[in-house]
């Protein structure tokens, strides 16, 4: 057996975790309990566990133990209950409350079965709050076995607390199975998929005018957007009147710009002009662009003038669809409306009473992402207390709510130090 926490840890709103997951904020409540019958220990999320604890806001007594095979039951706890977990990563913590502190717990991607001890959970959540100096109020202890996926159980209840909280657990509805899950995600991934493609083909349509381009005007080769910047239902009118009126346009157009920049009198770009018209090969040097621009450059009669660059009219910028400016749902699967336990406390109207003055259990999806910050520092005008200590962990959200890898926080002793 070996013991990687052992101590007191820091408690906020009555909870605490084990996480395995770098790129998950963690279980929320009533997710974390789906479908069980056993409170206190949250095991419906893959790779996650939340623990409730007696205390709301305070230091509590804390171990982990990690064994070969299932320990004997101590009668000291009040309350006892068990679950199945397996880690869904090598990188398996204890982690508190807006990931202010975390301790590593070096399990090994397997099953194991769970066992979640309490002591003193009804004294502790009628104090509410420990301060500094004041005597430990609850005690809990985790232990991990290898052992097969079973269904959670209440090994023992004691306290009010307690079977408050198996009650809560009771009534929810049952966790999505593998399958839903699964299905669920590839609902998601084919929104997110129609989505970009909707947004893409938004932005071409604005690019081209209004209009999708054919085919033709995908590949045909010069200064096509040139053109289109200034008049694109020209653009469209051109590409569908057919290679007899392209041409004759594309002649008139050679003409004209030939005439704005005065080569109409030099003698060789006159026969590539009377070429073009009678639609034979081009002559010398017009037959090859790099000999025509050197042509251009040496002949001391072409004009020493430049045409200037035309401004084409402003056009409104860019607007995205719709669904590009919300996120996109991700599809679950349908489930009984009801909202029961503590988050009901938060609702108008009649609500069934708790049998204890249970404070309501907060998670971090529930506050706003502000001031992310090391552990352990403050912006200026930053306020203390349990709210300010949410910043890290919240911060665990990249750009355009891409998750990113979260970096696990120093080590603390137990002793209430902290190593280097």
């Amino acid at each position: 057996m070996r013991r990687p926490v052992d101590g007191e840890v820091h408690v906020h709103y009555g909870q605490i975790y084990v996480e395995s997951d770098p790129d998950s904020f963690g279980p929320g409540l009533a997710e974390a309990f789906a479908g069980q019958s056993a409170g206190l220990c949250g095991a419906a999320i893959p790779g996650a566990l939340w623990l409730s604890t007696g205390l709301h806001t305070g230091s509590v007594g804390f171990s982990v133990e990690v064994h070969d095979q299932a320990p004997p039951l101590d009668a000291a706890w009040d309350d006892v209950v068990e679950v199945s977990f397996r880690p869904v990563s090598s990188r398996s913590a204890l982690v508190q409350w807006a990931g202010e502190a975390s301790w590593e717990l070096d399990l090994e991607e397997r099953d194991y079965r769970v066992r979640y001890c309490a002591k003193g959970m009804d004294e502790a959540r009628q104090q509410d709050t420990r301060l500094d100096g004041k005597p430990q109020l609850d005690c809990y202890l985790v232990q991990f076995w290898p052992a097969p996926p079973t269904t959670d159980r209440v090994l023992k209840q004691t306290s009010q607390a307690a079977a408050y909280w198996h009650d809560y657990a009771r009534r929810q509805p049952p966790a999505p199975t593998p399958a839903e899950r699964a299905e669920a995600a590839r609902l998601a991934r084919l929104a997110q998929e129609q989505a970009a493609e909707e947004h893409r083909l938004a932005y071409e349509r604005w690019d081209w005018g209004g209009q999708l381009p054919s085919q033709a005007l995908h590949t045909v080769g010069g200064n096509v957007r040139g053109l289109l910047r200034f008049d694109a239902a020209l653009v469209h009118a051109v590409d569908a009147a057919g290679s007899e009126i392209q041409r004759a346009i594309a002649l008139l157009a050679a003409h004209r710009a030939c005439q704005a920049a005065g080569l109409t009198e030099l003698v060789w770009v006159a026969a590539g002009l009377t070429a073009l018209a009678d639609n034979r090969p081009l002559p010398t040097p017009f037959d090859d662009p790099a000999h025509m621009w050197r042509a251009l450059a040496s002949d001391p009669s072409v004009p020493d003038r430049t045409v200037g660059r035309a401004n084409p009219p402003q056009r409104p910028p860019f607007q995205p669809p719709a669904r590009d400016n919300a996120e996109v749902p991700i599809p679950q699967p349908e489930q009984p409306a009801k909202i029961i336990g503590p988050a009901a406390a938060r609702l108008k109207g009649p609500q069934p009473r708790s049998p204890l003055p249970v404070r309501p259990h907060l998670h971090l999806s529930q506050f706003p992402r502000r001031y992310p910050q090391r552990p352990g520092r403050r912006c200026p005008g930053q306020p203390h207390g349990p709210a300010s200590r949410l910043r890290h962990r919240s911060a665990r959200q990249g750009p355009a709510g891409r998750r990113r890898p979260v970096p696990r926080l120093r080590p603390h002793r137990m002793d209430g130090g902290a190593s280097a």
